[in-house]
């Protein structure tokens, strides 16, 4: 099998988990490695020089790791970027990104834009479902659980409803001072982004 043949995607996740990621890199304080040769060394060192390990989670052969580490091959397919990039960022700075979850999760929350279709159940009137372009703060308690869930490897499908539980209290409640029973959920997720 060809190297060509043997470059495949990294898995992907969903838009609120590609969020959560994209807000993670926001806190770096120092830039990731960019080219292929400095990310394969990096996740070399992850994984303690093993480049069986670090083929195996990119899905290439060993041999391709290793004309990566040498320098020998420099542009990889956009396949294998894409894998790179994702393992690289998903390693780096532990420590920065556990101190931005952890603030998160206790004193700051998070703040959500998101453009989506929000639908309504609620005893009495409300407005009837439709397209939103909502900007709100989250509290601690529930950035907490929306980072336990990510962290436990929780779906697209089971982030939605935790989000949405979020988004009302504090955008559609006003944290509970006004439209008492009101239950929000979304769907059709055009856009979204988290801030630590």
């Amino acid at each position: 099998m060809s190297d060509h043949e043997q470059q495949q995607s990294a898995p992907g996740g969903g838009k609120v988990l590609e969020a959560l990621a994209r807000a993670e890199r926001k806190v770096f304080t120092r830039p990731a490695p960019k080219s292929a040769k400095a990310q394969v060394k990096f996740l070399l060192t992850r994984t303690k020089d093993s480049a069986r390990h670090l083929a195996d989670r990119l899905g290439v052969s060993t041999r391709t790791v290793e004309r990566y580490r040498t320098g020998k091959l420099t542009k990889p397919q956009k396949r294998l970027q894409a894998a790179l990039v994702e393992a690289t960022e998903s390693e780096w700075q532990p420590q920065v990104r556990a101190q931005a979850r952890e603030q998160a999760a206790t004193s700051g929350g998070m703040m959500v834009h998101v453009v989506a279709y929000f639908g309504f159940t609620a005893s009495g009137s409300s407005d009837d479902g439709r397209e939103r372009h909502v900007t709100t703060a989250i509290s601690p308690t529930y950035a907490a659980q929306i980072l336990q869930l990510q962290e436990d490897g929780a779906t697209e499908e089971e982030l939605h409803p935790i989000v949405a539980e979020a988004i009302t209290e504090s955008y559609f409640t006003d944290w509970g001072t006004r439209c008492h029973g009101l239950v929000a959920d979304f769907a059709h997720v055009q856009s979204i982004e988290f801030e630590f």
